[in-house]
């Protein structure tokens, strides 16, 4: 087999991904999207003089960094692969429903998820109304992750202030979600073929409001409750994703879904629970494709 792992050049779960799958004598390349060139004219795509096509399947690990609209454009031309017969996992049109904040919490809370009360709204005045009514919330950009652009705001003299800046940053969007007090980590349950492969929690360091480990936080082994399980279960569901996990949390409201990830991580499961995630997302891949 003859496999593209989308991915970033140097980046740990891109390139533990390119060696599972030689590790199980498949032959892997990694594919970094900034340098594939689509021709729809001629229905090519190429990658460093190798035509994509030739590849039994992509795995998409990432796309870019950072996380920014311009990600949509490289998913578009992974579609076009995908829309043309070749295997592309996850699917990139179920990628683009979950890669943007916004898409991917509407599509939870149409699905009754519960989810930390939430407002979007492009209007500065409807915005601090709703932080007066929330008292302390959190700004978050539509396209980021490990809560890198994030805001804590309270409601008060500054607040309009606050929120213009934010939005005045790169966000006309504002996207705002009502603090909740965490026990100072969350989880992480992370999924294959929709079907779960273990959690980890994400402990803070106690100098940061979140709890990502570019904030200083650590994974820690956790055994997910038949109820988190279950609801991360729900939450992923109508994702049809072949790889991915669910941010939950405990909070002073119950369980609550902060997001469902575009692409999903290994590195949590592997240090938290000894579970090579990258390895049996290679066999899953590789399975499906002996069987098709």
């Amino acid at each position: 087999m003859k496999i593209g792992v989308v991915g970033i050049p140097n980046g740990w779960s891109s390139i533990r991904l390119v060696d599972a799958f030689k590790e199980r004598d498949a032959e892997a390349v990694l594919i970094d999207m900034a340098q594939v060139l689509l021709n729809l004219n001629e229905g090519t795509a190429y990658f460093q003089g190798t035509d994509l096509r030739s590849f039994d399947a992509l795995a998409i690990k990432k796309i870019g960094t950072p996380y920014a609209p311009e990600l949509l454009d490289r998913l578009a031309m992974l579609r076009f692969l995908a829309e043309t017969g070749l295997p592309v996992f996850s699917n990139p049109a179920m990628i683009k429903r979950v890669l943007g904040r916004l898409s991917c919490t509407v599509t939870l809370g149409s699905t009754n998820i519960p989810l930390p009360p939430t407002v979007i709204t492009e209007s500065i005045d409807q915005a601090v109304e709703a932080l007066n009514v929330f008292g302390k919330a959190v700004l978050k950009p539509i396209y980021t992750s490990k809560a890198r652009g994030m805001v804590v705001v309270e409601a008060g003299e500054t607040a309009r202030e606050a929120i213009t800046q934010f939005r005045d940053s790169g966000n006309p969007v504002i996207y705002m979600q009502q603090f909740l007090q965490l026990p100072g980590s969350d989880m992480g349950v992370v999924f294959l073929g929709g079907r779960c492969l273990g959690c980890y929690a994400r402990v803070g360091s106690g100098t940061s409001w979140n709890t990502t480990t570019h904030s200083g936080g650590k994974y820690e082994f956790c055994e997910a409750t038949p109820e988190v399980i279950e609801l991360a279960t729900r939450a992923q569901a109508p994702f049809n994703l072949d790889f991915t996990c669910v941010d939950i949390a405990e909070t002073d409201r119950g369980l609550v879904v902060f997001e469902v990830s575009a692409f999903g991580g290994f590195r949590g499961l592997l240090e938290a629970a000894s579970i090579d995630a990258a390895d049996l997302y290679a066999e899953y891949i590789l399975g499906k494709l002996q069987h098709d």
